[in-house]
C-alpha cells in the first residue's frame, strides 16, 4: 500500500519539485503536529492566515454552529445569509465610512481581480499601475499586475494596459493620469521580502489619485487583521484606500477574501450590466461564520495592541553577525541573508528543531517571520535561539 506521501507526489497536483513533505496530523494554537507527534512552532502562520492561531476555540464553535444550519444554499448576493450579512456590518464599523460596502470571495487572488474589475467599470478607464516586485495573487489577472518578470512569462499574453512603477520613487507617480483607472499596491510589498514604503510616499500617492480621478487599490491581503500592530496597516500612514484588498488573515483559518468599496463605486456592478462579478461560493457562509469569530476575538482581546513589543524583542533577539538585515513591520518581518542556499539550510535546520519558517517568492534570499499574533514571549525566544544556532551550524 502506499503511503500517504506517496500519494500526495502521485496524485496532488505540484507545485514545485522539492515540496516541504512535512506530514501534518493536527494543530492546535501556535503549533503543528506530525504523524509521529513532534510538534513545530509555526512562525509564518500557514502565510499570514492564521493570525489567532490554529484552531482558536472561538472559530471551532462558529464554524460548529453554522453546520447545524445550512451550508451552501445559492451563489453570492441573491440571499439573505446571516454569516454574511453580520460579518460584513462588522467589518464596516471598523473601517473607514468610504469602505462601507464589502464584496465576498474565496480568495486573496480572487478579490484582486474583482477589484481591477470595479476599478475599470467605475471609472470608466482602462489602464492600471501597480508595482515592480509586487505579488497581487497567480490567477490570470493578478498575474498581470505582478511585478516579476520570472512568473509571468510563461503564461503571456496577459491584461493589457499595465504600467509598472518602482516603490518610494515619488518622480515615477507623475506616470498616473487621466486615463489610470487605478493604481495597485500592497500596503507593504510581502513576497518582496517586506518592504516597507514611506509614509509620505502614500500620503504623495493618495493625492496624485485624488487629483486624477484614479481610484488607490490597497492590497492588505497579508498585511490586515492586526499583524502590522493596527488592525489594518493603511492607518500607520494616515491615507484611506478607495478599494481595500483582504483575505489570509480573515476567516481564522477558512479560505475568504473580500474587496471593499464605498456604496456607490460598488454599485456600479449591478447594472449595464447586471450581474457584472459573479461568485459561486464566494462569502461561504461557514467561512463567514469563522471570520467574524476570528475578527471579534482579534478586537476583544485587541491581539494588535502588544505586536509592536514583539517586534522589538524579535529585532533585538535576532542580531547576528551573518544577518544582514532585518525588515518589516509588526509581525510580518524578514531577515536578509546572503544566498537562497543558506536559506534552504537555514529553514532545514529549523524544521529538524521544531520551528516553520520559511522564505519569499520575489526575494529568495531572505527569511520569512509572520508567526500568530497569539505567539508568547518564550516562544519567541525560542525561535531566535532556534534561527541563531542555525546560523552559526550552517556557516562555521
Amino acid at each position: 500500500m502506499l503511503s500517504q506521501k506517496q500519494l500526495f507526489l502521485l496524485n496532488t497536483a505540484q507545485t514545485s519539485h522539492t515540496p516541504r513533505l512535512l506530514q501534518i496530523e493536527k494543530s492546535e494554537g501556535n503549533y503543528l503536529y506530525d504523524t509521529e507527534g513532534k510538534k513545530y512552532l509555526d512562525l509564518v502562520s500557514g502565510f499570514a492566515v492564521s493570525n489567532i492561531g490554529h484552531r482558536h476555540p472561538a472559530v471551532i464553535q462558529a464554524i460548529k454552529q453554522q453546520l447545524d444550519q445550512y451550508l451552501h444554499v445559492t451563489v453570492y448576493g441573491e440571499y439573505v445569509q446571516s454569516p454574511q450579512v453580520n460579518f460584513a456590518a462588522t467589518l464596516a464599523k471598523v473601517l473607514p465610512h468610504n469602505l462601507s460596502s464589502v464584496y465576498f470571495t474565496n480568495s486573496g487572488a480572487e478579490a484582486t481581480e474583482g477589484a481591477l474589475k470595479l476599478a475599470k467599470r467605475y471609472t470608466g478607464r482602462n489602464e492600471i499601475i501597480a508595482f515592480k516586485n509586487s505579488y497581487h495573487g497567480s490567477t490570470h489577472g493578478a498575474l498581470s499586475v505582478m511585478g516579476n518578470e520570472l512568473y509571468k512569462q510563461a503564461y503571456r499574453p496577459l491584461l493589457p494596459g499595465i504600467s509598472f512603477i518602482e516603490l518610494n520613487n515619488e518622480q515615477n507617480l507623475e506616470l498616473i493620469n487621466e486615463k489610470t483607472a487605478a493604481v495597485i499596491l500592497e500596503s507593504i510589498q510581502g513576497e518582496a521580502g517586506v518592504r516597507v514604503a514611506n509614509p509620505s510616499y502614500f500620503k504623495k500617492l493618495r493625492d496624485k489619485c485624488n487629483e486624477t480621478g484614479t481610484l488607490l487599490i490597497l492590497d492588505e491581503i497579508q498585511t490586515g487583521f492586526g499583524r502590522t500592530g493596527k488592525l489594518f496597516c493603511f492607518e500607520h500612514y494616515d491615507i484611506q484606500p478607495d478599494i481595500l484588498l483582504t483575505a489570509k488573515g480573515m476567516g481564522g483559518g477558512m479560505p475568504i477574501g473580500a474587496f471593499i468599496s464605498s456604496k456607490e463605486i460598488m454599485g456600479t456592478l449591478a447594472e449595464n450590466p447586471i450581474l457584472g462579478h459573479i461568485t459561486t461560493f464566494g462569502g461561504h457562509p461557514v467561512s463567514c461564520a469563522a471570520g467574524l469569530a476570528s475578527l471579534k476575538v482579534i478586537l476583544e482581546e485587541k491581539l494588535y495592541a502588544d505586536v509592536p513589543q514583539k517586534e522589538e524583542l524579535f529585532r533585538t533577539l535576532l542580531k547576528h553577525p551573518r544577518i544582514k538585515e532585518t525588515r518589516g513591520l509588526g509581525l510580518m518581518l524578514s531577515i536578509q541573508l546572503d544566498s537562497f542556499e543558506k536559506v534552504e539550510k537555514v529553514s532545514d535546520y529549523c524544521t529538524k528543531n521544531g520551528l516553520i519558517i520559511d522564505w519569499f517568492l520575489h526575494c529568495e534570499t531572505a527569511m520569512r517571520i509572520a508567526p500568530p499574533l497569539t505567539i508568547t514571549t518564550a516562544e519567541i525566544e525560542f525561535a531566535c535561539e532556534t534561527i541563531r544556532e542555525a546560523l552559526d551550524a550552517i556557516y562555521e
